[in-house]
């Protein structure tokens, strides 16, 4: 019997600072807050589909919801999203792990670097990760410039790299500002394009995509479809995907597949 492929859902779980990208300032329990709303509105998504995900969290966001952590951690997977999300040096690699760790009670094996930017191998696995998911290996102007990485799992300097899913040969990628910003026809038959050449499907957003962020000053691409609207995109989107696999997280399904003999 062929196995099922692997559906890999994670959220990226941040301070809400995308405004100051764009000029306009964000309060800090504003930024904790936002994300917050939509982190309910995430898991209640994921309850109604039976998710199992990995939860790319930062140590700073986790410190002040140290008992949502613990409530997620009892069914997904945690993983680290750098000690904040406007700031990094490579100190903040061992530092992230380790403080959540102790909130979640979890073995923290997974990073991703806030907007997918480079990271250093050698100091990723110095500071006790198995894997890295900051790869989008497509082309998007102003944003990344990776079509030349490998779409699929590949190993960077005895690091594990889980990319996001793109399409193969178009390289269409499917994440959370394709979603958004397409129709879901659109990005139904790309996912069936990964699906068909891979065994897994690599899908990343934000919780703050699920709360009403239209009272910030943001490109319409951001949050024209925001709130509602977009858990309403989501949930008809992970009922799509609950039919073509099993969902399951990074570490998990890294582990049973690469890393048992």
């Amino acid at each position: 019997m062929r196995e099922k492929k692997r559906i890999l859902i994670s959220v990226d779980v941040e301070e809400f600072d995308i405004p100051e990208e764009f000029g306009q300032q964000v309060t800090l329990q504003d930024k904790l807050e936002v994300s917050r709303k939509g982190l309910q509105a995430t898991l209640s998504l994921f309850d109604k589909y039976d998710v199992r995900a990995t939860f790319f969290i930062t140590a700073y966001w986790a410190q002040h919801y140290p008992e949502l952590i613990r409530q997620i951690a009892a069914k997904h997977e945690i993983a680290s999203h750098a000690y904040y999300h406007s700031s990094f040096t490579d100190a903040d690699l061992e530092g992230s792990r380790l403080t959540l760790q102790e909130i979640s009670g979890q073995v923290i094996q997974g990073f991703r670097m806030p907007r997918l930017k480079e990271v250093n191998k050698a100091a990723l696995k110095k500071a006790g990760y198995l894997y890295d998911a900051s790869i989008n290996p497509t082309w998007l102007p102003g944003r990344y410039n990776n079509r030349h990485l490998p779409r699929t799992l590949y190993k960077d300097q005895d690091v594990w790299i889980i990319p996001s899913s793109v399409s193969p040969y178009l390289r269409y990628p499917i994440f959370w500002l394709s979603v958004k910003n397409m129709p879901l026809w659109v990005t139904r038959h790309f996912s069936n394009q990964v699906l068909a050449k891979d065994d897994y499907l690599s899908f990343y957003f934000h919780p703050w995509e699920l709360a009403d962020i239209t009272a910030y000053s943001l490109p319409g691409y951001i949050n024209r479809v925001c709130g509602t609207r977009m858990q309403l995109k989501m949930d008809s989107y992970l009922r799509f995907l609950q039919q073509k696999g099993i969902f399951s997280t990074h570490a998990e399904w890294l582990n049973s597949k690469y890393l048992t003999a």
